[in-house]
């Protein structure tokens, strides 16, 4: 590209910028229904009778879904065009969606949270192929980016206060319901203002099919079993098959990935020790992070007595120190600092958050308890978050910096998909054993146990952040150096794909 180029006015194209609306509301869409689905789900729980031990498949199914097959979302793009999947992604979104709001039985809302996470991994990988093809010019190319990225980062906060709303004055089914106007009116935009983009048969990258069945079959077998371990015990002959499944498929998965042509995940990009170590470590992190948005939203509602409004409004301060410590710590010093003296006090940081948030008592204000360990923990994922995912593409070639952004998004999914079911598993099983002997009956007996269980499972959330750290310190060691701000892409797209 010429300076001459680089430097010139780019003409505006009205055209563009409605279908970059279009986008960005399709990924408002996917972000805040991990949020919104929080708020509603102890309502959901009492509505269906779902039980304490597979209560957080609710959030699960979706996870793992969207977290396994994304890598699979990516591929099916460049073999079908980004504007196919998109739209399909949408429409089945929509759909998944509708079902779930109508579901009757927990097994149904499980399966229509999976859909959704299916098709959320066929469209968010589509939306993100779109947008830097929409945009080429890099003026335009970076605004773009930092608008995609405030509207996605956006969505959190907005799922948590409209979760509570709707939960509150209508009931959680409209958590789910919310989905099928917005998808709707984002595939109809993206009709009429997207350009075809159907990729010739010569042109196209065959599907590495085993390579997927392996991986997501292995992922679902691992979380499967680790769930199951609540009910049955740790030493059971299904807990353990499955836990041994799962770690066979993997390696399957490993070695079909070696001696693919077409591999979903090549993988000398994990090999790189900068790029394995962030992956790790985030999703590592992740698992701690899910797993407390899970107990303290039953803590808020179910022990504390906060509203659904109230509990979303309750989370806001985290959101917020997630966003002021990416967006204007990270972003600022990850070219002039090693990015391992951001991630490793960032999880150092999280740790810390998770160790306050064990202290919880079933009388603790909200104030001084919750809100610090909150901040606490918000900060520090945001100075992790940035570099992480800035690390996930440097360095990569053109044609693989969707499989390496892809990459680091499944290590999230996927850990927020363990973490959940294991800190899950932890805390129910610390609450049964806490009430043995004990009242159960008592409403104060009851609150009491389910704090216990969320402080132990706050307590291992501890140690795996410090894992997390240990992980970051001896793999990271990236110095930034001249010009790795070109090189590594636009302030604006690190912040997009961050948030």
């Amino acid at each position: 590209m010429s300076a001459q180029h680089a430097t010139s006015d780019p003409v505006p194209d009205p055209r563009r910028w409605r279908a970059l609306a279009v986008i960005a509301v399709a990924q408002l869409m996917i972000v805040l229904d991990i949020t919104i689905v929080n708020i509603a789900l102890p309502s959901a729980q009492r509505d269906l009778g779902i039980s304490t031990g597979d209560r957080q498949w609710v959030v699960t199914a979706y996870t793992l879904a969207f977290g396994g097959l994304l890598l699979l979302g990516g591929r099916l793009g460049d073999l079908f065009g980004r504007k196919r999947t998109f739209m399909i992604g949408l429409l089945g979104f929509a759909a998944a969606s509708a079902l779930g709001g109508a579901a009757a039985t927990p097994g149904m809302l499980f399966f229509a949270r999976a859909l959704q996470g299916a098709f959320g991994a066929l469209l968010a990988p589509s939306a993100l192929g779109l947008l830097s093809t929409t945009f080429t010019d890099p003026r335009e190319r970076a605004t773009a980016f930092g608008i995609f990225g405030a509207i996605a980062g956006g969505g959190s906060a907005i799922g948590f206060i409209a979760g509570g709303l709707l939960t509150e004055y209508l009931n959680w089914r409209w958590c789910l319901f919310v989905n099928v106007p917005i998808a709707l009116a984002a595939a109809a935009g993206a009709y009429l203002l997207l350009h075809r983009d159907h990729i010739g048969k010569g042109r196209r990258i065959p599907l590495d099919l085993p390579g997927a069945a392996l991986g997501c079959g292995g992922l679902l077998a691992i979380v499967y079993g680790t769930s199951e371990a609540e009910s049955r015990g740790w030493s059971d002959w299904l807990v353990l098959g499955c836990l041994v499944l799962g770690v066979l498929l993997e390696v399957g998965f490993v070695l079909v990935e070696r001696t693919s042509s077409h591999p979903l995940l090549p993988l000398h990009i994990v090999r790189d020790r900068n790029r394995g170590g962030a992956a790790l470590s985030v999703g590592l992190a992740v698992m701690g992070l899910f797993g407390l948005f899970l107990f303290l939203t039953f803590y808020l509602q179910s022990v504390k007595g906060y509203s659904p409004l109230l509990t979303g409004v309750a989370f806001l301060p985290m959101t917020g120190a997630i966003i002021f410590a990416s967006t204007g710590v990270a972003a600022r010093l990850m070219t002039r600092v090693p990015s391992r003296n951001l991630i490793v006090p960032g999880l150092l940081l999280g740790g810390a958050g998770m160790a306050w948030l064990a202290q919880m008592r079933v009388d603790s204000a909200y104030a001084a308890m919750v809100l610090p360990g909150m901040l606490l923990l918000g900060f520090g994922m945001g100075l992790v978050f940035m570099p992480a995912m800035s690390l996930a593409t440097l360095g990569v070639a053109p044609r693989e910096t969707g499989a390496a952004a892809a990459t680091i998004n499944t290590a999230q999914q996927v850990g927020g998909s363990i973490g959940t079911a294991l800190l899950n598993t932890i805390a129910a099983s610390a609450t049964t054993a806490y009430l043995v002997g004990k009242n159960a009956g008592s409403t104060a007996v009851r609150n009491a146990g389910a704090v216990h269980g969320y402080s132990v499972a706050a307590w291992v959330a501890f140690g795996i952040f410090l894992v997390a750290a240990v992980v970051a310190l001896v793999m990271v060691d990236h110095r930034p150096g001249e010009g790795e701000r070109a090189g590594a892409g636009s302030e604006a797209q690190v912040r997009a794909t961050a948030a």
